[in-house]
């Protein structure tokens, strides 16, 4: 059985260490398995009501939503997205600034770099992409048992720094 990351939790506990508020925007095109990942991670951290953290699902354009997060005014936007890392499917990683062009699919309307480029310009604020593996082994089924079981422990690490910051 593959284990989540500690280390994940370390690293978005100081990427999101003085955030207040925070933006979580769910990316990813929810009619196909491989791409939806963004936007179920984003729907379970919604479910948690948690105080100063907002949820915008975005879907396919994500630039459509820049106006209502800056609005918003976070100190810190995550964005959650599907990316082929290479990894084990299931797997949540931050995926560095020069890495996005080459990691991420290509289904949005605009490259999710000029996106994020323009947040973090625009507010001042912190912007970190949490790209997840997908199986790409069988694209139309989603994660198989063990790649579901691994996003939703790495999940959890999520929900848990969000929680606790």
């Amino acid at each position: 059985m593959q284990q989540a990351d500690p280390g994940l939790g370390a690293v978005l506990r100081r990427r999101l260490k003085e955030a207040r508020r925070i933006a979580i925007v769910g990316v990813g095109d929810e009619l196909l398995p491989f791409d939806r990942l963004g936007m179920v991670a984003s729907q379970e951290i919604e479910k948690l009501h948690l105080p100063d953290v907002r949820v915008f699902f975005a879907g396919t354009v994500p630039e459509n939503l820049t106006g209502p997060i800056r609005r918003f005014r976070p100190d810190h936007t995550l964005f959650l997205d599907a990316a082929d890392m290479g990894a084990d499917p299931g797997t949540i990683a931050v995926i560095d600034s020069h890495n996005i062009q080459a990691g991420l699919f290509s289904t949005h309307a605009l490259p999710l770099s000029v996106v994020m480029e323009f947040l973090a310009q625009e507010s001042g604020a912190g912007v970190t992409l949490l790209g997840i593996q997908p199986d790409r082994s069988e694209p139309d089924k989603g994660l198989s048992g063990s790649g579901e079981a691994l996003f939703h422990r790495n999940l959890e690490i999520l929900l848990a720094v969000l929680r606790y910051r």
